[in-house]
């Protein structure tokens, strides 16, 4: 075998004819195929995908909660709401002054299966590690009596604040 070929294709032209036509048969046809594509284009980006999980969860959300929820602006997070809705994976309606969004159910089928499995991942993570530690750092500064200063990612409120 030379080097130089790639060695992603075969080295003998071959074709078997029977299972190849079974499997061309079973694939969807090009439409199919886009409109699924801009569904996964829909929750290509963290922040949509943040988006979409926020929803999955809050059944039903404004654009100023939908920003405090993800941690960015109105702006931002309406754009991406817009790309999100074009994909088909949100929809809206307008109450009063607000614009309420929701998945739509295939937004809810297809977030479900991008995040199914995605924790369990994340929690071997060099980041999550981080995370643990810095929490647990937290916890023994409350312990020792050096209390008072949150641990990082801590939101709750210290003895006598009051909760924002």
């Amino acid at each position: 075998m030379n080097m130089a070929e790639p060695l992603d294709t075969c080295d003998l032209l071959c074709l078997d004819l029977l299972h190849a036509e079974e499997i061309r048969a079973a694939v969807p046809d090009g439409a199919t195929v886009q409109v699924a594509a801009a569904a996964a284009r829909g929750l290509g980006d963290g922040t949509r995908l943040s988006i979409a999980a926020a929803l999955a969860t809050g059944e039903e959300l404004c654009v100023c909660d939908m920003a405090w929820v993800v941690g960015l602006s109105q702006g931002l997070v309406s754009h991406h709401l817009r790309q999100l809705k074009n994909a088909s994976l949100v929809s809206s309606r307008r109450q009063g002054k607000l614009v309420m969004y929701r998945l739509t159910e295939r937004g809810r089928q297809l977030t479900a299966a991008v995040l199914t499995g995605v924790a369990a991942v994340a929690e071997e993570s060099p980041l999550s590690t981080s995370r643990r530690n810095v929490k647990s750092l937290g916890q023994h500064r409350n312990a020792t009596g050096l209390g008072g200063i949150p641990a990082v990612g801590d939101r709750s409120p210290t003895a006598g604040q009051e909760p924002v």
